[in-house]
Parts: structure tokens; sequence; C-alpha cells
């Protein structure tokens, strides 16, 4: 089989596809025939071995996959061959097969398809632990999102409304906040253009927002910790702008804001069950067409590395997946 492969920890100049073995599943392990998977920004700094865990050489990226199961291991019972499944791994699905803990397997309904699966998780499962299990978004109250139109914000957009809220989306163009309102918006901000925190207490009467979510850090995580209301939530979720800011401590105390951290992979590691009660939530919701993830790319296998250079670059609105 055919798979992208990282045998230094270089970043993307260093990836290659090649020709390797099929993997065979060990006890508790499945096999996956990759139909497509999901390039998110971790992609990028696993490759560079900037990650929090760096995986053993040569290995093929890519944290979230779907398509049919060909083999299970001794033991697994959770899926049969050729079950309709997603998988969610830190590596692996950048390839036309991948090998997963039987655990990390999801199966898929008919009505979802292979590539709205792929992109799904990474998003939507950060976005639904953010808001409901960190956040403790509630219905009436103003929800603003940075970096709204990435796979993570433009989920977190979508669940903000579902959750009630009112939605305040901030992103860097015109184009990318069309495409925020389309997923249900209320309000947009182009903080390339405009005061972040003036905006916001515009748009909210000097109140300040409820919860904010960060996937960006740099230098609008504190004009946005300025901008909220008295016992707000300020939700950290990544520094996809490569800076981590530097926050006054005075600001929560003077607001009694909580910071709070969103990790959702390691969430799911160490709080399964708990995971695992939210993934039908999420699941039912897409059946449904209440969720609906943005794709806005597709790239066959050989041009994998295009797509990390463009979710690098932060070119991407929603979420670009690669089928191989």
């Amino acid at each position: 089989m055919k798979a992208l492969l990282c045998s230094e920890f270089t970043g993307l100049d260093a990836l290659r596809v090649e020709d390797v073995a099929s993997p065979v599943p060990n006890k508790g392990q499945v096999v996956i025939t990759v139909k497509a998977a999901g390039v998110n920004f971790p992609d990028t700094l696993i490759v560079a071995g900037k990650y929090q865990i760096k995986p053993p050489l040569p290995f093929a990226p890519g944290g979230e996959f779907a398509g049919v199961v060909r083999e299970v291991g001794e033991g697994v019972t959770s899926v049969n061959v050729g079950e309709r499944v997603l998988g969610v791994s830190l590596y692996g699905g950048f390839a036309e097969e991948a090998v997963i803990d039987a655990n990390r397997v999801v199966p898929i309904a008919p009505s979802i398809g292979f590539d709205v699966a792929a992109a799904l998780m990474f998003a939507h499962g950060t976005s639904w632990h953010a808001l409901k299990d960190r956040g403790s978004l509630r219905p009436g109250e103003t929800l603003l999102v940075l970096g709204a139109s990435g796979g993570v914000g433009l989920a977190a957009v979508e669940i903000g409304k579902l959750m009630g809220a009112t939605v305040i989306a901030a992103a860097s163009t015109d184009a990318k906040l069309a495409a925020c309102r389309e997923r249900g918006a209320d309000h947009t901000i182009n903080y390339a253009h405009d005061d972040l925190k003036d905006a916001v207490r515009a748009l909210t009467a000097g109140r300040g927002v409820d919860v904010v979510y960060d996937p960006v850090g740099g230098d609008l995580s504190e004009p946005a910790l300025r901008a909220m209301a008295w016992k707000g939530r300020f939700l950290v979720i990544g520094f996809a702008s490569g800076t981590i800011p530097r926050i006054p401590l005075n600001l929560p105390l003077l607001k009694g804001i909580s910071i709070v951290g969103v990790f959702w992979g390691e969430f799911m590691r160490r709080e399964p069950e708990r995971n695992a009660e939210n993934v039908p939530d999420i699941m039912q919701a897409v059946a449904a067409g209440k969720l609906k993830p943005l794709i806005s790319g597709r790239y066959p296998l050989t041009r994998a590395v295009d797509a990390l250079r463009a979710i690098e670059r932060r070119e991407v609105t929603g979420k670009v997946i690669i089928e191989p």
C-alpha cells in the first residue's frame, strides 16, 4: 500500500509518499481501508517534532480518518469486517490502510459520507467538549469565537448556535466571515481591520461576552479577555498564531473570569467514558443535519503535503481532506 511517511522530524519538506507493507492488527486492533482523512493543524506540528507526543519513526501523519474495516485483531468484538467506521488517533491516517486500537473506532451511519466523517471528530469533538464540558455554555449566553473560519472555529460556531447561544465570529477576512454567517453566526468581526475589544463591547452594549473560544492565541487573546463579562469563561484551545500569549492575571481577577484549558485528546485518553457520552450526541446532530462540516478542499494522497501547507499557512476555511 501507499502511505505519506515522515522519516525525520524536520517538517513538511521531508514527507514522501512511499510503498510500505500493509498493516497487520495486534490484539485489540483493527485495520481500516481509508476512504478519507481529515487534515488538522496538529498534523503540521507532529511532523516537525513540535507536538506533545513524538511517534516512532517512520510514521504516517493523519489523526482522523474514515473507511471500511478490512481486518480485526484478536479479541475485537465492537466492530466487524466490512463495517463503515471513523477512527481517531494521533497518526496513521494519510495512507491507503491504517491500523488503530478498536476502542478508538466509531461506527458511522449510512447517511454520513466518509468525507464528512473524516472531517468531523477533531473539530467537532474538540468544540463540543470545550463548550459543553469546559465552558458550560448556556442558552442565552454570548460566545465569541476567534479564528472562527477554521475547522475548530466553524465547529464552535455551529455548536454554539445549537446550544442556544448568541455567536460572535471573529476572523481575518470578509470571505472567511461570510462562511461563518452561513454556519449561523449572529455577528461577525474582521479583526484585521477592527479593534476586537471595541467591536465586542459595541455588539454586547458594553456587557461583554460570557465565553471566549480561542484556538489562535497571539495578539488576540488579551483583547478578547478584556472584552469578557463578569464570571466569563475563557477557553484555551490552541495557538495557531504560533505565539503563546502572556496574560496579565489582574484581568481575570477583576471580573471573576475563569481561564480554562481544553485538551480534547488528553480528555479522550483520561476520561474515555465521558468522551463516549459526547460522541453519539455529535453523530446524531450530524445525521439530523444540525451540524455539517464545511469541506473546502479535497486532495489525493500524492498532494497531501499541499493540504498540510494550506493548513500551516492558515489559508483553509473549514476543513480539507485527503482521499487516498
